[in-house]
């Protein structure tokens, strides 16, 4: 199957059965949604959920949360991955926020990347979630999928070439639904260590043996 047949069957499957889709952070604004994103690295969304609800009835904006100490952030993350630079990120970011932005979450690629602790894959998911932009955030997740499908090349070593590779076959308008679809996909299905292929509508024509596939490294 050529990569430009497997994108189409790809997309049409996930656009045919998750027609509506989006994270599975829990957040009531822009900001709540960067932070969870922030306290989302390497940890999973339910626990991140776990979380949110406590710390943001008290830092519910980048106002209060500029204003609180790094070691109250930290008792209420603790149970989150790297809690220590974490609340530390969550402090600056919220304190650069209020005094570069006007207390609003900035809307471009480049200046939410100037924000600590903001990398390109949080950067892209704040523009596709938060501001319905056309962007692919590329997570360990979607890295995974992307290669086992047969998506990307296996010179896409980086999440950035990656999304570059993505963006080339993907139309604008399904660009922020795939990082979903893809992301899902590797969540419940495509797992890292136990991929479950006998549920995987697309293991018929999975690369599995093929040199560009990555389901056994």
């Amino acid at each position: 199957m050529l990569r430009k047949q497997r994108y189409e069957t790809i997309l049409a499957y996930f656009s045919e059965k998750m027609p509506k889709v989006t994270t599975e952070l829990e957040f009531g604004s822009v900001f709540q949604l960067l932070v969870a994103t922030v306290l989302s690295a390497q940890c999973t969304d339910k626990r991140i959920n776990q979380v949110t609800p406590e710390l943001f009835s008290h830092y519910p904006d980048a106002a209060s949360m500029s204003r609180a100490e790094v070691e109250d952030i930290l008792e209420l993350i603790r149970s989150v991955s790297y809690p220590n630079s974490k609340a530390k990120h969550l402090s600056e970011m919220s304190k650069m926020i209020v005094s570069d932005f006007g207390g609003e979450v900035p809307d471009t690629m480049e200046d939410l990347q100037k924000l600590p602790g903001v990398g390109r894959k949080t950067a892209n998911v704040i523009q596709a979630v938060a501001f319905g932009r056309s962007a692919i955030a590329v997570d360990t997740h979607v890295f995974r999928v992307s290669h086992r499908l047969g998506l990307v090349s296996s010179k896409a070593s980086t999440p950035t070439k990656v999304e570059e590779e993505l963006k080339k076959y993907i139309p604008e308008d399904q660009r922020a639904d795939a990082h979903h679809w893809l992301l899902l996909h590797g969540r419940y299905i495509c797992q890292s260590r136990k991929p479950k292929c006998e549920q995987c509508p697309f293991d018929s024509f999975c690369p599995k043996h093929l040199d560009n596939s990555k389901i056994n490294k």
